[in-house]
């Protein structure tokens, strides 16, 4: 059994990891850490929890487990890694933001593999510690990794993006608080979201002469989870070469699906599933790509990288179905 921790376990992240993990069949949860709720029942912060664990949040660590998920606030991880050391067989994947770059990826001897599968599988089994992708950036890599692969973007990318509520985090803020949010819409951060930094990164480890713009609009949706991206570019072949393409590149993943058909969010909320969409109309290519932002932006991507890490079946514990209605 894989013996876990989770630091930060009060918020969404922590949360769902808690979920799937706790039915996971080869997965213990030593720990949850959370120095605000030490001593209380997971269930006090987690309330959908309650009657399926009775275990304790906890302010202090086991160094010695074999995997810490760090779930802390984006700039935290390395603040607390500094504080605390953990066994040297200890392997850890970071939800937050701290090691995705490049320039960041090393941090006093430990060397962070961006861990997107569909990018970098290989890495990652070979990885201890892992930093887990954003949300956005999940959606909008799965969206256009194919094309950067046979060397297609060859013009700007427009990026239009919505998310849930939950993407913001469990602490209240003006534009988070339901009062504010209900029956509202808005972008925030147009064109300078942090997440382009791991999109560009990414796309240009496949394409590395794509010097065209990604022009990218996040927005704020009256939803708690799931994200809804879509995209478009020029492009000149033809529909069913671009989608033999994708399905190809995704042959071997298997929480991508690819269509021509219409799709809606609620095919893929608290599932790890990513469905793209691809419609074209004379030149125009455009893309749809929708994601749960906790589990496939998040926590079930973990999951995922933990399972590839452990040399199981990437999907083990995680054969989530949506609810449709």
């Amino acid at each position: 059994m894989i013996k876990v921790g989770i630091i930060g376990g009060s918020g969404y992240t922590a949360g769902e990891l808690i979920r799937i993990l706790m039915y996971h069949p080869n997965v213990t949860i030593d720990f949850v850490y959370s120095t605000t709720n030490a001593g209380e029942l997971l269930s006090v912060a987690h309330t959908d929890l309650m009657g399926d664990i009775e275990m304790y949040f906890t302010n202090v660590v086991n160094p010695n487990v074999n995997l810490v998920f760090l779930c802390l606030g984006h700039g935290k991880s390395k603040s607390f890694l500094k504080e605390n050391q953990f066994a040297s067989h200890t392997k850890i994947i970071d939800l937050g933001n701290d090691f995705r770059l490049t320039q960041d990826e090393i941090f006093e001897g430990k060397t962070f593999v961006y861990g997107l599968p569909e990018l970098n599988k290989m890495n990652i089994k070979n990885a201890q510690f892992i930093a887990n992708p954003g949300c956005f950036s999940t959606a909008i890599q799965l969206a256009l990794l194919p094309l950067a692969e046979a060397k297609l973007l060859n013009n700007d990318v427009h990026i239009n993006a919505t998310t849930g509520s939950t993407g913001a985090g469990v602490s209240l803020s003006e534009t988070t608080h339901f009062s504010w949010r209900a029956n509202n819409m808005s972008h925030y951060k147009a064109f300078e979201h942090q997440h382009l930094g791991e999109i560009n990164q990414s796309v240009n480890q496949l394409q590395p002469d794509y010097k065209r713009e990604l022009i990218f609009i996040p927005n704020r949706g009256d939803f708690t989870r799931g994200i809804f991206a879509t995209l478009y570019t020029s492009i000149e072949e033809s529909l069913d070469e671009i989608v033999a393409k994708y399905e190809s590149f995704y042959t071997n993943h298997p929480f991508v699906t690819i269509t021509k058909t219409s799709i809606n969010m609620k095919q893929v909320i608290q599932t790890n599933k990513c469905i793209i969409s691809l419609e074209k109309q004379g030149n125009r290519l455009l893309i749809t790509s929708i994601i749960d932002n906790l589990t496939k932006g998040a926590s079930g991507q973990a999951i995922q990288n933990m399972n590839l890490i452990f040399g199981l079946d990437e999907s083990t514990g995680l054969h989530l179905k949506p609810s449709g209605f």
